[in-house]
């Protein structure tokens, strides 16, 4: 009886050992870390601001207001934000797809030499806070006749410009300082995918007396284009919620809203004005645009086709 009792317990082990070890267990378990992560730091945070939108939260008040907050969204200063941010999309979308694809294929070449230290000069960026790197361009592009791209102008002519008080200026400082960011992460990721394209492909090419600019238009590009969309796509979505490089030149607020983006402008009202539940509703419109518009790219882009023949 005592040898049965003790067998038991490693019987019930076994067992418990076999189960986590099975094939149709181990997949959930490698799983879970991120089931567990995402719904803690993204699905309850998206489902708790869905119901914070239909409530006026201010301090000492939480009542249910239905869309009285998303009727509200729909002001002036939401579709400055709006038309400010979509603006900044597309500019940091046409540069951070075209330029590091350029770069990419640059440094891949077998005539360049240095590569290595090229990529890391131009990965160091996306190592640096867009904070840090925000006070160095503001610094850089001050009112001050001294300042780097004062002295800039100077060279071709033109006088002292006040860099933060105008409407086109301020949109060149914010996607200067994300190009100069965002630059060498895209670039790896072309670099990857360059290195999976066959070689025997421009050896044929070459023996086919095809061209470098043949190559390129008919090799290079249409092999990069999977990695192309996942980069405009992530660009596209990176745009819309952008914050710091807005928040480090004007911080509160800018002159005539020339800095105000959608996320600056929930921050403006949530944190701000202490208006949460208003915060939260922009929030929401926020995520719709985003959804709206990167279906609608993807479609455009032949993606969802492309699954659904797979």
């Amino acid at each position: 009886m005592a040898e049965q009792a003790h067998a038991s317990p490693k019987t019930k082990n076994n067992k418990i050992g076999a189960f986590l070890s099975s094939k149709k267990v181990v997949p959930y378990i490698f799983v879970l870390p991120f089931f567990l992560s995402f719904s803690i730091l993204t699905l309850y945070p998206a489902i708790n601001g869905i119901i914070m939108s239909f409530r006026q939260i201010l301090p000492g008040v939480v009542e249910n207001v239905g869309f009285e907050n998303y009727a509200r969204v729909f002001n002036l200063n939401f579709y400055d934000a709006l038309w400010n941010t979509v603006i900044y999309v597309f500019w940091t979308t046409m540069l951070l797809t075209v330029v590091p694809m350029l770069l990419a294929i640059f440094l891949n070449s077998k005539t360049i030499k240095l590569k290595t230290i090229f990529r890391a000069s131009l990965f160091v960026p996306a190592l640096t806070s867009t904070i840090v790197g925000g006070m160095i361009f503001r610094l850089m592009f001050s009112e001050s006749s001294s300042a780097i791209g004062n002295q800039l102008m100077s060279l071709i002519g033109l006088g002292p410009i006040e860099w933060r008080y105008s409407a086109i200026t301020a949109m060149f400082l914010m996607v200067v300082l994300a190009f100069w960011r965002w630059t060498g992460v895209n670039l790896l990721y072309y670099l990857a995918a360059l290195q999976n394209i066959s070689e025997s492909l421009y050896e044929q090419a070459d023996i086919d007396g095809a061209s470098a600019w043949d190559k390129l238009r008919l090799i290079t590009i249409p092999h990069l284009k999977p990695i192309t969309v996942f980069v405009s796509t992530i660009t596209i979505i990176n745009g819309f919620r952008m914050f710091e490089e807005s928040f480090v030149y004007w911080e509160a607020t800018s002159p005539g809203n020339i800095g105000l983006t959608i996320v600056g402008y929930i921050y403006q009202q949530g944190v701000g004005q202490n208006d949460l539940g208003f915060g939260a509703a922009i929030g929401v419109v926020l995520m719709i645009i985003i959804f709206i518009i990167s279906t609608i790219y993807l479609g455009i882009t032949g993606t969802f086709g492309k699954g659904n023949n797979k």
